[in-house]
């Protein structure tokens, strides 16, 4: 039997890291729970909404945040706030399948363009890895804006 699972990482600022993996995966915010959100609206702020009529205090607002697969086949990553900054390497990191069909140039030409598109968003480019047929297709190894290291694959 399969098992679903959920994706954690241990952030300063879940609010912040879940928005950058949203937008690198094309995942959403999910809203509060028994809200039913209007098109267009925007989950971040009903989540605050949601919390303040909870009485939660605006300092304790950023202290986990998800996001979800808009298709509901991929895990949901979960952010949780922790004092404690990053300072080794991660050692379960995400490989994120930009190019799983393509080879040579013509992958090495879209993981670039990727990796221009999440330079943007705040991510940091760390090296990229040449492809060695058979057994090396290529890949560009990233950080998020927290530090924690992801492949362009």
């Amino acid at each position: 039997m399969s098992r679903n699972i959920q994706v954690t990482f241990d952030a300063r600022d879940p609010k912040g890291l879940s928005s950058f993996w949203r937008e690198v995966l094309g995942y959403v915010h999910p809203g509060p729970p028994g809200v039913d959100l209007p098109e267009g609206a925007d989950p971040l702020a009903a989540w605050d909404d949601f919390l303040a009529e909870l009485g939660v205090p605006p300092e304790q607002r950023n202290t986990r945040s998800a996001i979800e697969d808009t298709e509901g086949s991929g895990p949901r990553l979960f952010f949780q706030q922790v004092p404690e900054d990053k300072v080794v390497k991660n050692r379960v990191h995400l490989d994120v399948r930009v190019a799983p069909d393509l080879q040579g140039e013509e992958r090495m030409t879209a993981l670039e363009a990727e990796c221009d598109r999440l330079l943007a968003l705040g991510a940091t480019r760390l090296r990229r890895v040449e492809p060695e047929p058979p057994f090396e297709a290529g890949f560009i190894v990233m950080a998020d804006p927290e530090g924690n290291e992801f492949c362009l694959d």
